[in-house]
């Protein structure tokens, strides 16, 4: 289990966040390339998303859980993984969008899913992944994102009601000090405390998140 040190100041996140199950998910390339065995999924922990994101916050983990959502309604088999290539996505916002713009690049580390300058695949287009992200511009109140089944025209939405999630209280008073490095322990506690509440919050309650299978 790794650690994040920074001073004194210790803090094991992963942790904390191995409370969201990860997604398992295939990827031909990687099996053609032989990086995975035949058949045998990558294992993607919130504690990867975290890395990838650079940090950790209810955006980063509603992006997370909209992807786990999203692939465990189309791949509703327990025998069955998700293949990357074979999911495509569709936000209900514009890149531009702040909060579209930080999910989608998540969703996209997740599924595989990318715009016109993803890996286009091997010989032939074998596990083409580019060209299956795309982005919408709607007046949906609420991030939402489509997935597709590109192998069998399966579709569902998921709606994630970040208004629901609750907010970190009078401790956010202290983000400028950490911002400054002027932060008390105490402080930086109080802060650490609140704010990644909200962030188990989201990893664990389901209510904050809406699936509709499409017809």
């Amino acid at each position: 289990m790794s650690e994040t040190t920074h001073g004194s100041d210790q803090t094991n996140w992963n942790v904390e966040y191995e409370i969201a199950a990860p997604v398992r998910i295939r990827d031909p390339v990687a099996e053609a390339l032989a990086v995975l065995a035949p058949g045998e999924p990558f294992v993607i922990s919130y504690a990867d998303v975290v890395k990838e994101a650079g940090h950790s916050c209810p955006t980063a983990s509603g992006a997370f859980r909209i992807a786990q959502f999203g692939l465990a309604e189309l791949y509703p088999n327990p025998d069955e993984y998700p293949v990357r290539g074979d999911i495509e996505v569709t936000t209900s916002g514009p890149k531009s969008d702040s909060t579209y713009g930080v999910m989608s690049r998540i969703v996209s580390y997740v599924t595989g899913a990318a715009e016109k300058d993803g890996f286009g695949g091997l010989a032939g287009g074998y596990g083409n992944r580019k060209d299956r992200l795309h982005f919408g511009d709607s007046d949906t109140v609420d991030p939402t994102f489509t997935f597709a089944r590109t192998d069998t025209d399966d579709t569902v939405q998921v709606t994630y009601h970040v208004s629901k999630v609750p907010d970190a209280g009078p401790a956010m008073q202290y983000l400028r000090k950490l911002i400054d490095g002027t932060a008390t322990d105490e402080e930086r506690a109080a802060f650490a405390e609140a704010w990644h509440g909200r962030v188990q919050t989201v990893l664990t309650d389901d209510d904050l998140f809406t699936v509709t299978r499409m017809e």
